[in-house]
């Protein structure tokens, strides 16, 4: 079986002239492999494609994939055109659990959501969607059957919370927060009481008189979980719950959305394997193509599916999905020993309403210091101060050092190509190649910066940012936008290339994985959030999380198989015993 793809965003058609057609063999020979549809876009016909490549070759944008499948799949489930995306299989909702999805970005699992909560129907790789009878045979057999009945019937009845909650600030802006609760979600009505005890769990209770557009990316992320979890509905879909949030808020949510699955089936996209891994009971995997298909994994218990996504092996589906596992390294004090390369003494900045001060400290050789700690106490403004954006009023950054910024919000504001834009940056080729292969750049050399999603933009941050030759390398919130795969290439890089160069580096994320695969030690801020924040000088790596998670009252501990942090459920025998002895980030054997 063979899937062809083409990418009409990327494609350039008459600019081009449509070298796709012209350089296909079967074209050549009379058939039609790649002809023009009625508005003049490119179409391969599958069955007729050989696969050769030579118009994946010649296609000057990279705008066409086909891949060989190594298996028959039969038909997808959802197929959005001719040479479009489509999706194999589908997500089991489970009443009275919670099922994780993982999988990279581009690989079917919003449309998989979308498909089980009605908003599209299963299509079988058709021009128009198909009936109910004809789905309910295609799936004879199978557990979801079940639920597709109740969708059919109407008795799904079915909450679901959006990806980009950003929207909500320009859609309905004009709402509080407490009639945004109140209006209910999705055409099911709220459950007041519920309402009201979920907006004091999330600590929504200073901004319920707020309008959206006055919102925070992480309030207006709070007001999405409470308003879908409030819904009097069964069948619950949360899209991403984590963004914006820091690490105390992403396990308040899901300690809200576990208390949920008591009332029905919740079904969870996220990236944060380590909320993802506190939430869920089952898990499934999508794998595949990026961009091309995705297929949907059976269902997994949630330890046994996230180590087997580290893994990048499949087991009942004999699958492997990445060349080389990803483990996490149990690091003991002291492990990284290199001479001081940067000291800087204490820095205090004071705003209208809100003062920092950080302690003094110094960072090593090739060192990678990660900075944890809740929202509004200061972590940017201590990044900034160290990259010169902003002067410290008592205390000075350090002087005379060239500094590599990658600012939390990016700006896509550059005329022209992700090419024209590293053609004009001063990268080291060496470096810069490296970033290239595991960002996965390729694909958006050609593209406009203008036109790159957040996660794009991300990436190509994360590479200039690396690849500039500087004395000292500055990262806030890398990991946002990226899928759970990017994000650990994007820590492993940001170590690996501290470790080659010598030159240190920081890093603000609120991702514990995140952090800890790339760390060789931490800073820890605290404080009162939006009024006064303090930070302590880089510590130990162990001491460091220590002293963070005591402060968030979290107790985490290792896999076995993986090494992974895994978080503990709240009173738990672990959790309790953890707390007792004051070791809240066990480090293992």
């Amino acid at each position: 079986m063979r899937i062809a793809v083409i990418d009409r965003d990327k494609c350039t058609r008459e600019v081009c002239g449509y070298q796709c057609i012209k350089v296909c063999p079967g074209v050549r020979m009379g058939d039609e492999t790649v002809s023009k549809d009625a508005e003049g876009w490119p179409v391969i016909n599958e069955e007729l494609c050989t696969g050769c490549g030579l118009c994946v070759k010649r296609c000057p944008v990279k705008a066409i994939k086909v891949i060989n499948l190594p298996e028959e799949k039969g038909a997808p489930v959802f197929q959005y055109g001719p040479n479009a995306f489509r999706l194999y299989g589908l997500l089991l909702p489970k009443q009275g659990s919670i099922v994780g999805v993982i999988g990279v970005n581009g690989i079917g699992k919003t449309t998989a959501l979308e498909l089980l909560r009605g908003a599209l129907k299963p299509n079988f790789g058709k021009a128009e969607a198909a009936g109910w009878e004809e789905i309910k045979r295609a799936f004879r057999g199978n557990e979801v059957r079940g639920y597709l009945e109740k969708l059919e019937r109407g008795e799904a009845r079915v909450s679901a919370k959006q990806q980009y909650v950003d929207r909500l600030a320009s859609d309905e802006g004009e709402k509080t927060v407490e009639k945004f609760l109140a209006d209910g979600n999705g055409g099911k009505s709220a459950n007041a009481a519920l309402a009201r005890e979920l907006a004091e769990e999330l600590e929504l209770g200073p901004c319920m008189k707020r309008k959206l557009s006055q919102l925070s990316g992480g309030e207006l992320q709070r007001a999405a979980i409470a308003k879908c979890l409030s819904a009097d509905a069964g069948v619950f879909f949360i899209d991403e719950p984590a963004s914006f949030l820091d690490v105390r808020q992403r396990l308040k949510a899901a300690a809200a959305i576990r208390k949920a699955g008591g009332r029905g089936a919740v079904v969870v996209v996220e990236h944060d394997l380590a909320v993802l891994d506190y939430l869920s009971d089952y898990v499934h995997v999508l794998y595949g193509t990026r961009g091309v298909y995705g297929k949907v994994s059976g269902l997994k218990a949630a330890r046994n599916g996230v180590n087997e996504f580290l893994d990048g092996f499949l087991k009942d589906e004999n699958v492997r999905m990445r060349k080389e596992p990803i483990r996490f390294e149990v690091r003991r004090p002291g492990a990284h020993n290199a001479p001081a390369a940067i000291a800087y003494g204490k820095l205090v900045k004071k705003y209208p309403g809100f003062g920092l001060a950080a302690d003094g400290g110094s960072v090593r050789e090739g060192e990678v210091v990660g900075i944890l700690g809740p929202n509004a106490t200061g972590k940017t403004t201590f990044i900034k101060m160290l990259a010169g954006v902003e002067e410290p009023d008592e205390g000075s950054a350090p002087a005379k050092i060239a500094v590599a910024y990658k600012p939390q919000y990016l700006k896509a504001d550059f005329e022209g190509t992700v090419r024209e834009l590293f053609a004009k940056t001063e990268v080291d080729e060496f470096t810069f190649g490296e970033a290239k292969a595991k960002l996965e750049l390729d694909e958006l050399m050609e593209k406009q910066v203008a036109k790159l999603s957040g996660g794009e933009l991300q990436r190509v941050a994360i590479a200039i940012c690396l690849s500039r030759k500087a004395g000292l390398r500055l990262f806030d919130e890398p990991s946002a936008f990226l899928d759970v795969e990017q994000r650990l290439a994007a820590a492993e890089l940001i170590k690996k290339t501290a470790k080659a160069s010598g030159v240190p580096s920081f890093v603000v994320d609120h991702d514990i994985l995140f952090i800890d695969l790339a760390s060789d030690r931490v800073m820890v801020f605290s404080g009162n959030p939006g009024i006064k924040g303090s930070a302590s000088a880089p510590t130990d790596l162990r001491e460091g999380m220590n002293s963070f998670l005591a402060g968030q009252g979290i107790t985490f501990r290792r896999d076995p198989d993986s090494r992974r942090p895994r978080a503990n459920k709240p009173g738990s025998q672990l959790d309790v015993e953890q707390k007792k002895t004051g070791e809240y980030y066990y480090a293992g054997k």
